[in-house]
């Protein structure tokens, strides 16, 4: 496989490396939003929030609240954004299941998206069709 969060999970390419145990992998983005900005990836591969296994997922969120607070702490963040794209639609470009930690600060330049303004009838209408398909 030629998966390069693999490749640096295995420590076969450089990264600054923030923490590890056996099934996490943490390490400083090489094209950070701001200073600080991590990754934190399963050390087993998967392609993305779909197809990672519930345990794992928990062990992602789990680290970013751990890491977090100290990027926070450390780079004196004004807050944290945390971030994960699923898929090309949504800017996923390294298939490999992972986690963005982006500390964020006042006046840093950074927008959040817009929302749409919808109906109430329309939202009802998503709504049930998302709540036939959980059952």
């Amino acid at each position: 496989m030629d998966c390069l969060f693999c490749k640096i999970a295995k420590k076969e390419m450089p990264s600054e490396v923030l923490y590890e145990d056996d099934d996490i992998f943490c390490f400083l983005d090489i094209r950070p939003i701001n200073k600080g900005h991590a990754l934190i990836i399963p050390k087993q591969h998967h392609e993305n929030l779909f197809d990672t296994p519930d345990d794992l997922l928990s062990k992602l969120i789990i680290t970013a609240k751990k890491l977090g607070k100290v990027i926070l702490n450390t780079v004196q963040a004004d807050g944290l954004n945390l971030g994960m794209n699923n898929k090309p639609a949504a800017g996923q470009v390294i298939f490999h299941t992972h986690l963005h930690v982006m500390p964020r600060f006042e006046d840093d330049g950074h927008t959040h998206w817009k929302g749409k303004e919808t109906t109430k009838t329309e939202r009802e209408a998503v709504a049930e069709k998302i709540k036939e398909q959980l059952h």
